[in-house]
């Protein structure tokens, strides 16, 4: 029962570590034989001994102008050139920080947050203020596909961010902005690496990735496999996690190119649950960010398996014009398991939600077994450069179809007993009984679209993007007894205009309109599971780009507005579950949102082996025209007013090969409830680094270390409304080491 997901959980399931089961052989095998392939194609080459070298990739420096992502336009563009706050976090990047999961690269960015991100369950982000939506936010080369696990890093080439509206180049996606996954291609020249890590509690990970052509150059290949044994910071939320994909390229003409991909991953781990109030009120203390609530000797892990198989061909009709048509289809399927803590049941009439005021809390048996997901889309563009007397242009004209088929069954919710927060306990075993309704279609969509943008340049200085996106949208959900069926359509305009105050500086101005999916009913309301209709979205935008002698800067002021969808808690419907009539309260959409704020990043070279980096974000958000004096006015839940992040690194001139960095993360205090009865309060975590490389037999070494949250810092990092409310402290202080071998 995820927040925003269709059939969502109340995510994480755990169990007693001592009585875990999980087999890693399997991520262990891969990695062996990877390695010692690599090591094995490595073994005519020349012994040498062991010594330091100068320069080894540790911090992916870019050079000005050449930072591209395929967010901003339909294409990889300069992303200096586009009128949106654009950030994209390459792979050499994510390499030198260690980076394992998109939680750890986003945090990075200011502008993204945590939006009920569970250890051991899906990640899920906020941008902007805005929850991301779970089945059309999260992209790979543009196209949707689910965002109900951790979407794997190790055969993506960089993670671009779009903040803000992507009504025109991405049709349906929540008003926060998009998080694209581009997959790496074949090389050039052979690559072969390996990577082995070594983290908090034992966790052990290693991947591999080899790159190259053929024989005949017309063909090339990537292929990458990992594998990790997990045992999070959260005792007991242990797993394991196999990985392996291929990514393949048919030249085949000097016009025309066939492009290939395909991945597979399977995830199991003991998912960690938030905390609720005490009574309702008051945030619990006492507890620690290592605690597993649902640490029950029943539960199980859940279980996610994904499949992608990714098809694009281009042909370049001349040499101003280029056609293109792309597929991608996805599979998911979820086993979901949770000893879930919800109320409180023993002190007087209880507590729904919210714990009891001596830490008892009740333990709940959840099941949802065979959760299937089936997203598909293809896309065809046709793209060129003209000229209208004194006018340039650069048209984009294209199509495209989307389905997503979402099955699950009759989810189980049983009352098993309770537990407490301070002196745990066991609660009676499963009944054998238990067990998921059928599983069959419960929700469908159809996306259907047609788009235009023509960038013109109106005179050396100034441009003008203007696009329109036709988006036809058509869904299916069971309503029980029967399916009810609704259809719309939408008009979503674009237009910005660029200025060039020199070579290097670039200011815009850019208003465009958005459309998201009404949100889904959460469990535990009067209309759980039912979808509100789609709702449309607006931003205003203006800001300033530079890349200039090795830093990138941008600035933006912006403001977006959308209804407000919220569980609403001054009313209640009567509803009869299992022949009882119980009161509770209704999702509805009311009053809308507003969003305003202020981002600014820079990154890059300073000196001479000094690099370093600021993201910040300053957001006021409101909630407004709902006609209750008990919600209007008040801030959206889950945002702080202020966030900042920074990070340098410093590569030490005495020792050769060694680099050390530092980071910073603040957040500001964040309303808990859409009533702002209760906030968390702000927070600093500090990090350290330090990378050293050097060559052995032919290879290059770098040795990486890393220690976050310096300090063992406590806070809470995400909290939500949504399910009664939760709330999911940060990581403690936490260690690992790593080896990064390049043949």
């Amino acid at each position: 029962m995820v927040p925003n997901g269709a059939h969502s959980r109340l995510p994480f399931p755990s169990r007693r570590e001592d009585e875990q089961t999980m087999k890693p052989q399997l991520q262990y095998s891969i990695l062996a034989c990877a390695v010692a392939q690599a090591f094995s194609l490595n073994a005519h080459a020349q012994e040498q001994a062991t010594q330091p070298i100068t320069e080894v990739v540790v911090t992916g420096a870019r050079a000005p102008n050449l930072e591209r992502a395929g967010v901003g336009g339909f294409g990889d563009t300069p992303i200096v050139d586009t009128p949106a706050s654009i950030v994209a976090i390459a792979r050499t990047r994510m390499q030198d920080l260690s980076i394992r999961s998109a939680t750890e690269a986003l945090r990075y960015d200011a502008s993204v947050g945590d939006a009920y991100n569970a250890v051991g369950y899906a990640e899920q982000f906020s941008i902007r203020g805005f929850a991301l939506d779970n089945n059309y936010s999260y992209r790979k080369d543009g196209f949707a596909i689910p965002g109900d696990t951790q979407i794997p890093l190790e055969n993506k080439e960089r993670i671009e961010v779009l903040k803000g509206l992507a009504g025109l180049t991405a049709g349906v996606a929540t008003p926060g902005g998009i998080v694209n996954y581009v997959t790496k291609r074949p090389t050039d020249a052979p690559l072969r690496s390996a990577t082995v890590e070594v983290s908090e509690r034992g966790a052990l990970y290693g991947t591999v990735d080899l790159g190259g052509r053929f024989e005949d150059r017309r063909f090339g290949y990537r292929i990458n496999a990992a594998g990790a044994s997990l045992h999070s910071y959260v005792r007991g939320a242990n797993g394991e996690r196999q990985f392996v994909s291929g990514a393949f390229d048919w030249q085949i003409s000097p016009d025309a190119k066939l492009e290939l991909d395909l991945d597979y991953q399977h995830k199991a781990q003991i998912t960690a649950p938030g905390f609720q109030l005490i009574r309702n009120e008051v945030l619990p203390s006492g507890v620690s960010s290592k605690m597993l609530l649902n640490d029950q000797p029943w539960t199980r892990p859940v279980d996610t398996r994904d499949t992608n198989l990714g098809l694009r061909f281009e042909y370049r009709l001349t040499d101003a014009w280029r056609a293109t048509i792309a597929g991608n289809k996805h599979w998911f399927k979820r086993d979901d398991y949770t000893a879930f803590p919800y109320g409180c049941s023993n002190e007087g009439d209880g507590f729904y939600p919210g714990y009891c005021s001596n830490g008892d809390y009740d333990v709940y048996d959840y099941q949802s077994v065979g959760e299937r997901k089936t997203p598909w889309g293809v896309q065809a563009m046709l793209q060129g450069r003209f000229a209208t007397g004194v006018f340039s242009h650069k048209l984009t004209l294209g199509a495209s179809y989307a389905e997503r088929h979402d099955s699950f069954g009759d989810y189980v919710y049983d009352y098993v007993g309770y537990s407490n927060l301070w002196h745990p306990l066991d609660t009676p075993h499963v009944a054998a009984d238990r067990v998921t309704g059928p599983v069959f279609e419960r929700r469908s969509d159809q996306e259907s679209a047609l788009f235009a943008q023509d960038i013109v340049t109106l005179t050396p200085q100034l441009t003008l993007h203007g696009g329109l996106r036709y988006v036809q949208t058509k869904r299916r959900d069971y309503i029980e007894p029967d399916y009810v069926n609704s259809k719309d359509s939408f008009l979503l305009p674009s237009v910005a205009l660029v200025y060039a105050l020199n070579r290097d500086w670039n200011v815009y101005g850019a208003v465009s309109h958005g459309l998201q999916h009404g949100g889904i009913a959460p469990m535990e309301t009067s209309n759980e599971n039912q979808v509100l209709e789609p709702g449309r979205s607006k931003q205003f935008e203006i800001g300033a780009k530079t890349s200039y002698a090795g830093v990138n800067l941008s600035a933006a002021l912006f403001q977006i507005r959308q209804g407000l969808e919220y569980t609403d808690p001054n009313r209640t419907v009567a509803v009869t579950v299992d022949g009882e009539t119980l009161q509770r309260h209704p999702y509805v959409r009311g009053g809308r949102e507003t969003h305003r704020g202020f981002e600014l990043s820079a990154d890059g070279k300073l000196l001479d082996g000094l690099q370093a980096g600021v993201s910040l974000m300053a957001l006021n958000t409101r909630q407004d025209d709902t006609g209750d004096a008990g919600i209007d006015g008040k801030r959206v839940t889950d945002v702080p007013n202020f966030k900042s992040t920074a990070w340098i690194e410093y590569a030490v001139p005495l020792v050769a090969g060694l680099k050390l960095d530092a980071n910073w993360q603040y957040a500001g205090k964040k309303a808990f409830d859409v009533e702002n009865r209760v906030f968390v309060p702000d927070y600093h975590v500090f990090g350290l680094g330090a990378a050293y490389g050097l060559s052995a037999g032919g290879s290059r070494i770098t040795l990486r270390a890393r220690v976050d949250n310096v300090f063992d810092k406590f806070y809470w990092r995400d909290v939500t409304p949504a399910l009664g409310g939760y709330l999911l402290p940060g990581a403690p202080r936490t260690f690992r080491i790593s080896g990064q071998f390049d043949f």
